[in-house]
């Protein structure tokens, strides 16, 4: 699937800057891709087809660890080892930390690309996890971009990509067929969760988890979720901080 150039959109998310990303491999275990191709691959998911449309934009730069003043996208081994306890964390600055469990991903037959894009897309939209849009049945889906498709991929330079969700999927007053709602163009009105996705949903005082199959729900219980974003949904404030150079 290739994709159109388009110009660069101030959407409504755009916070007026450009964050920098550090990103970094602290892995032990083999990636499945270059990381060097991947870093590029993730800035041309950015630049050509995530920004035209959210108006998030980053500088994506790879380092060794931490740098004074970015944001941070991270590859561990497991989301259980020293100083890898949570998937949406801080970094030693105060600012947005995502960490790819590459053992974890792996494990269940995933791609460290598509978790690392699909991670990296909802930080830019939603870095404090405090979003969430009114819905259908009385409930307020988060604004997590990737999740709802997160089983549809597609490849920029031969790396798989995750699938993302535009902004019409959040607004119920679109009608089926009326806009664009996914990059892939599966889904076809909005809140819709494909076979292969889920939500995390705040209805009746509590986060729940909306699931597209049954095959879905079965699959996502024998995952570790302990390291995803919406396990902190509802709990930005006081989350444990990474310490440098671990």
């Amino acid at each position: 699937m290739s994709a159109a150039r388009s110009r660069f959109i101030a959407a409504a998310f755009d916070h007026g800057q450009v964050p920098t990303i550090a990103c970094f491999n602290k892995a032990t275990t083999a990636l499945g891709v270059d990381f060097d191709r991947l870093i590029a691959a993730l800035q041309k998911f950015l630049d050509q087809y995530f920004v035209p449309v959210w108006g998030t934009p980053a500088k994506l730069l790879k380092t060794t660890g931490f740098r004074k003043g970015a944001w941070a996208l991270a590859l561990l081994d497991r989301a259980d080892v020293a100083n890898a306890l949570g998937y949406h964390d801080l970094t030693p600055d105060g600012l947005p930390l995502s960490k790819v469990f590459v053992t974890t991903t792996l494990a269940v037959g995933q791609k460290v690309s598509v978790t690392a894009c699909h991670e990296l897309a909802e930080m830019l939209v939603d870095p404090a996890i405090n979003l969430a849009a009114a819905g259908p049945g009385s409930g307020f889906y988060a604004y997590e971009t990737a999740d709802a498709v997160e089983e549809v991929e597609f490849t920029i330079d031969g790396i798989a990509m995750s699938d993302f969700v535009y902004p019409a999927w959040f607004e119920a007053f679109r009608k089926p067929g009326s806009a664009q709602f996914d990059y892939a163009k599966k889904v076809k009105r909005p809140f819709q969760i494909l076979a292969g996705g889920y939500m995390s949903v705040f209805k009746n005082g509590r986060w729940t988890q909306v699931f597209g199959s049954r095959a879905k729900a079965r699959r996502f219980r024998q995952e570790d979720r302990r390291g995803h974003r919406s396990t902190y949904r509802g709990r930005t404030h006081g989350m444990r901080r990474s310490r440098p150079g671990r």
